[in-house]
């Protein structure tokens, strides 16, 4: 089993959430059949050394997902639990290893092995729609008795109080979205756990999850009865 998901973690670079529509409309993907890819939110931090190896661990899944004939849909929840957690030090690398052993909806559950991966949706930053009041046209055409009364001379009025002056009180607003292809940790190795699994390795810096970042689980689903 950590021969396929290693070769599937390092085959995955540009798939996305749109594979996994494509599977549920019949359509061919491009992972490798055998294994099924659960992109999931966990639902509580993790970190390598500091969490506990037996610490029960849930995650959501993102994106709805057909396994076996069977749509297990969006907000289904994995439970299983950490198998590793090694902190980094001068001389050993950081190791992290979660196993999901089940999940579970609302009319339904499954059961099978799913071991993290080092893939993870990343998280962009854009611009809001600008919340200031009123759009930029001629003042004789929009000005509604609301405002500010607009300068003749200008082209444009100020739409509202001072909500063109400088230090204004009313910014674009940003917001944080997930990308729709994920990618690899960044210097972060596959190794072996005890029960057949896969651990992370990482000797750079301490693994740690979040509750934010969309991450990757794998399992190979045609094997799992």
């Amino acid at each position: 089993m950590l021969l396929k998901l290693t070769l599937f973690a390092h085959l995955l670079v540009g798939f996305s959430y749109s594979t996994v529509i494509l599977a549920q409309q019949g359509q061919s993907a491009s992972s490798p059949a055998a294994i099924q890819e659960f992109p999931v939110l966990m639902q509580q931090d993790v970190t390598a050394g500091k969490t506990p190896v037996g610490t029960k661990i849930q995650a959501k899944l993102e994106v709805a997902t057909l396994v076996r004939g069977t749509v297990i849909p969006k907000n289904a929840v994995f439970s299983g639990q950490v198998i590793e957690s090694v902190a980094k030090t001068k001389t050993e690398p950081s190791r992290l290893a979660i196993c999901m052993k089940s999940v579970a909806w609302k009319d339904g559950s499954a059961s099978f092995k799913a071991c993290l991966t080092a893939l993870y949706y990343p998280r962009t930053d854009e611009t809001g729609q600008s919340l200031q009041y009123g759009p930029e046209e001629p003042a004789n055409r929009t000005w509604n008795g609301q405002g500010q009364y607009p300068d003749p001379n200008s082209k444009t009025y100020k739409p509202f109080p001072g909500s063109q002056e400088k230090g204004s009180s009313v910014p674009d607003t940003p917001t944080s979205t997930t990308s729709s292809r994920h990618i690899a940790m960044k210097n972060v190795d596959y190794a072996s756990t005890a029960d057949g699994g896969i651990a992370l390795v990482c000797r750079h810096a301490n693994l740690a999850l979040d509750r934010l970042t969309v991450y990757v689980l794998a399992a190979d689903t045609m094997t799992e009865k």
